[in-house]
């Protein structure tokens, strides 16, 4: 966190703030003050590399630490807080641990040092959590909630020191107080608020979490927007980044008139290759064809550099086959680009960020099949359609809603829509009551509530709270993004279920190998005849590019209970899957050993169709390995002829009708 250069450091002083560290072993880390390596000049409050609180002081020649010597608690709150007397040349350093309800007292400590020398100004600025490193970069950075950092231009004495971080004690001490900051005010934002009459105003640097639990929150709230007062706390990690920051080397021009499509930018250099995808949409306002690709960049975005999902200890066990590493993986092995939401931080808290402001090295059409690359199954069958199709994504559909969706006859989504933010759905819950078609050709769509950072496309907030299936959990307390103050976590647990929408929500995952689909009565209503035109096959699908079968990875199932219509038609369901195969764990009450696919009736992929007031109609295959099947043969087979089928109804302009029953 980046504040402004001190005009003139004070020659006496007293450094304050509250703290939660959760790796103070990790190295000397900085919490407070102007202290740069590349100088060696300023001061800083600081945990050395023990984890003890210390005091850092330089003056471009010397450098002195003068520290407690006892190491901080892992994950406890303290106040601390280092007073320097100019006059006497007296340090003072205070550790006292917060025990909010008494059960776990520890002692406080206290040091007394004298200072060798007085620490020179620096040209560094004000910095919470970081340094000015060597190079002049940010170093030192701290993991660990801070709050309330208090800079007072003398030295004051323990009583006083207690009451700094109330802020009517800090109005108190008057012109004395140079900064008191708040992070509490403006929590959405990049903004850090100082109180005082200096007005030092600040901004986070690389998006630490905010919205998060102060030293005084009591349970009674779980939204900071309520009693922002109790979140007063800002999450640092040493691993936060949310732009890369480099300087363009390539630059690219999209000619006028280029066609809406998915293209990417082909890099070759010293043998190596590597591509750059883009993708370009229509003129603003405008629509080029009949169908919309609906490009699901919230999930790529979500997902980019996921690490954890082939270096986890438990990888093999959940696809049940060996690591397969390749070099794009090493690459982000040994050349850390910022974590996907699928990892956890160095100090083991949630990721709660997205960006694709940085390298991705995973949205490629190259490599495994996962994501951007299986979308491109869909883009390469629109092609063989011959229909004509626009290029939009879920950034375009979030700012803009249906409006964007009511120019187009149908729109296609991609194999993993798992991401939507509030007015993602709102748009597609409108298009579809005015009339439009949805093929959606995925599973575990719609299922995660997200965030844009208003302002800042590219830039997503997801915190996953206490339900679903999930990498990990955000913290008690802060299940509401810091963007927007909405409750993060599922949107079936927020009255927003994906099978209200597509027809089918998310069931199960398993990643070993895919099934196939069985017709069921549904497939033989006459509502669903026109999907089955010339497809005489029972089984469907016991073919593909992704684990040899139409049905699997990550599975969606028909429930009326759980949101989905119950005019819809049931065409086919999957069968058969191995005991990789589990239940998500939104759909578990009660675990027992029983839950694999071999025991399990609900671990399956439905096929759903069903109509929509206005002529609108959904068709959802429930499976994201079904558009690995499409191009099986050729494209002459019976999940290309099925779906072919759906896409060209859904183009005609003839209204579909709502059953009977449904429209009573």
């Amino acid at each position: 966190m980046d504040l402004p250069v001190l005009a003139a450091p004070p020659a006496s002083f007293t450094l304050h703030i509250l703290a939660w560290p959760t790796r103070p072993a990790g190295g000397p880390q900085a919490l407070a003050g102007t202290w740069s390596e590349a100088t060696r000049r300023g001061f800083a409050l600081c945990l050395d590399d023990r984890g003890a609180l210390a005091l850092r002081l330089g003056n471009g020649a010397e450098v002195a630490e003068y520290s407690t010597g006892v190491p901080l608690a892992e994950r406890r709150w303290y106040r601390l807080a280092a007073t320097f007397d100019a006059d006497s040349g007296t340090i003072e350093l205070h550790q006292i641990p917060i025990d909010a309800h008494g059960l776990h007292p520890a002692a406080p400590a206290t040091a007394r040092h004298s200072a060798r020398f007085t620490p020179a100004a620096s040209a560094a600025p004000l910095r919470f959590a970081a340094w000015q490193a060597a190079d002049g970069a940010a170093g030192g950075h701290f993991n660990g909630k801070l709050e309330r950092p208090r800079l007072v231009r003398r030295a004051l004495p323990p009583t006083e020191i207690e009451r700094l971080s109330d802020e009517a004690a800090c109005r108190a001490l008057g012109d004395d107080v140079l900064g008191a900051w708040d992070f509490s005010w403006h929590i959405g934002s990049d903004h850090v608020i100082d109180l005082s009459p200096h007005r030092m105003h600040g901004r986070t640097v690389n998006l630490p979490m905010r919205g998060a639990t102060g030293h005084d929150w009591d349970g009674t709230e779980r939204s900071w927007a309520r009693a922002p007062e109790q979140y007063g706390a800002i999450h640092f990690h040493d691993d936060d980044i949310d732009h890369a920051g480099w300087a363009p080397d390539v630059t690219l021009r999209i000619p006028d008139g280029l066609r809406s499509g998915v293209y990417a930018a082909r890099l070759r250099g010293g043998g190596c290759e590597t591509h750059v995808p883009f993708f370009v949409r229509p003129p603003a306002g405008k629509a080029t064809a009949p169908v919309a690709f609906l490009a699901p960049t919230a999930s790529y975005t979500v997902y980019c550099n996921n690490r954890a999902r082939f270096f986890s200890a438990g990888t093999e066990m959940l696809r049940g086959q060996l690591l397969d590493i390749d070099a794009t993986d090493l690459l982000l092995l040994h050349h850390p680009l910022g974590l996907s939401t699928y990892c956890s931080h160095s100090d083991g808290s949630s990721v709660c960020f997205g960006t694709r402001l940085r390298p991705t090295t995973n949205f490629r059409p190259k490599g495994r099949l996962w994501n951007f690359s299986t979308d491109l199954f869909v883009i390469d069958w629109l092609e063989q359609t011959g229909c004509g199709y626009d290029v939009i994504t879920d950034e375009d559909l979030h700012r803009e809603g249906a409006a964007l969706l009511q120019r187009y006859r149908a729109v296609v989504t991609g194999s993993h829509p798992e991401y939507a933010s509030l007015e993602m759905l709102d748009g597609l819950e409108t298009y579809l009551k005015t009339g439009g078609r949805l093929i959606y050709l995925g599973g575990n769509g719609f299922y995660w509530r997200i965030s844009y950072q208003p302002g800042r496309p590219g830039v997503i907030e997801i915190r996953r709270a206490e339900d679903g299936t999930r990498p990990s959990t955000a913290a008690p307390g802060e299940y509401h993004h810091a963007f927007t103050g909405e409750h993060g976590g599922l949107w079936s647990r927020q009255g927003r279920p994906p099978n209200a929408i597509a027809g089918v929500g998310f069931i199960a995952q398993g990643f070993d190998a895919s099934s196939y689909y069985r017709r069921q009565p549904g497939s033989f209503d006459p509502r669903a005849a026109f999907i089955f035109d010339g497809v005489e096959e029972e089984i469907l699908g016991d073919f593909g590019h992704l684990g040899g079968g139409a049905a699997g990875d990550e599975l969606d199932s028909f429930s009326t209970a759980a949101g989905s219509p119950p005019h819809a038609l049931v065409l086919a369901s999957s069968e058969r899957h191995s005991n990789t195969y589990h239940l998500a764990n939104d759909a578990i009450v009660t675990p027992t050993g029983a839950i694999g696919a071999l025991h399990s009736p609900q671990i399956r992929a439905d096929m759903v169709f069903f109509e929509c007031p206005n002529g609108g109609a959904v068709f959802s295959t429930g499976s994201i390995a079904y558009v690995g099947s499409l191009s099986h043969n050729g494209y002459d087979n019976a999940i290309a002829r099925l779906t072919g089928n759906v896409l060209k109804r859904f183009l005609e302009p003839t209204p579909f009708a709502m059953p009977e029953a449904a429209a009573g």
